[in-house]
């Protein structure tokens, strides 16, 4: 009885190990597919940024440059940092921290590609990751044609902006950050910064701890793990959301909290509908890190900048959670479409993020 005792305690021990390192592997590999991307593209999203005077450039701006650096914390401290200067105008501002917003979720389509190769986990998969760029091209098409006539964001963030100006920030560095940082730029060292390479290993990464967690998943739940995510993490919609706000504050990472509901959505034990408050308390925030950044600042252009990036998520919110069924439905309906020819997972990456922003800026531009 007691050698049974020792040996359910060794395995549960071992469990736990082997799911804190499946997750930590994914983490590495997330943040080194993040700097291997900033080491291309960084320097071109900062000469992107700096030379748009125009809200339909801005508006696709926003999303490929996020896109290719894969972090809209970068883009919106680049964006605030051009505001501070007098490089940027906040008019001119709103709309790349817009596109900032669909760019950030390339990640977690990228991360669905982990179950292509089993359909039916990939069709539960791919819509989980895509409502959230779902929601925030939703939120552009309402609030982007209001900003330009009525400058609505612009109004709201600067009646927050006056509110708090005078308060101050507190620094803040996430603990996860502080794990995770440096075995990252370790391995981009190992690869003497040769950013096509790690990128190529990352993504590897990425793909290789996902499905080893989606094994051990599928291996030890049991039905335990489905009865702690809904009776606890996603009984409700608020707590979901919560969920979702407050670690996210904590890893300073929309990318990566949503990333780490889409292996649960592929294994079924989440589903579209309980994540859609988790991912809206992400976008809520993701929007903690500039604001903090902000506030050290004591300025005030920048203070509005990042409030206009919140004022635009909660507005999203106002609007579509009530609406959710929008969302949703057309999440699911990409995944049902994408599930029946895998390779335009891809295709959607390339249209969405790269293709249609490049045309458009090559167009409006003109």
């Amino acid at each position: 009885m007691q050698k049974s005792s020792r040996y359910i305690a060794l395995r549960n021990t071992t469990r736990v190990i082997l799911a804190f390192f499946y997750v930590y592997l994914f983490l590495v590999g997330i943040k080194l597919l993040e700097l291997s991307l900033k080491g291309f593209g960084i320097d071109f999203a900062r000469s992107l940024i700096s030379v748009t005077s125009n809200s339909f450039v801005g508006l696709f701006i926003g999303v490929i440059s996020t896109a290719t650096i894969q972090s809209s914390s970068a883009t919106t401290s680049i964006v605030v940092g051009f505001v501070s200067s007098g490089v940027l105008t906040i008019r001119n501002a709103i709309p790349i921290i817009m596109g900032a917003n669909i760019g950030t979720t390339v990640t977690n389509i990228i991360v669905s590609l982990a179950h292509i190769s089993r359909r039916d986990e990939f069709s539960r998969a791919f819509p989980g990751a895509v409502v959230h760029d779902v929601f925030n091209l939703l939120s552009v098409v309402v609030f982007f044609p209001l900003e330009m006539y009525f400058h609505l964001i612009e109004r709201l963030s600067k009646i927050f902006a006056m509110a708090f100006v005078d308060i101050g920030g507190i620094k803040f560095t996430s603990p996860l950050k502080i794990i995770v940082e440096p075995v990252s730029k370790l391995f981009l060292k190992l690869f003497h910064n040769f950013y096509l390479i790690s990128l190529i290993f990352a993504f590897f990464l990425v793909i290789f701890s996902l499905v080893l967690l989606v094994r051990f998943i599928r291996k030890v739940s049991s039905g335990k793990l489905e009865i702690l995510v809904d009776k606890y993490l996603f009984s409700k919609a608020i707590v979901a959301g919560i969920l979702g706000l407050f670690l996210t504050m904590f890893v300073q990472s929309s990318s990566v909290t949503t990333s780490l509901a889409v292996p649960l959505i592929g294994a079924g034990i989440l589903t579209v509908e309980k994540v859609f408050p988790y991912t809206l308390g992400a976008n809520v925030g993701t929007t903690f890190t500039a604001l903090l950044a902000s506030l050290v600042t004591g300025n005030f252009l920048p203070i509005q900048a990042a409030f206009a990036h919140l004022s635009f998520n909660l507005m999203g919110i106002i609007v579509w959670y009530p609406l959710k069924i929008v969302p949703i439905s057309i999440a699911k309906w990409l995944g049902s479409w994408v599930s029946k020819k895998r390779w335009l997972a891809i295709s959607y990456i390339l249209f969405i993020f790269f293709i249609v922003p490049g045309l458009f800026i090559v167009i409006f531009r003109r």
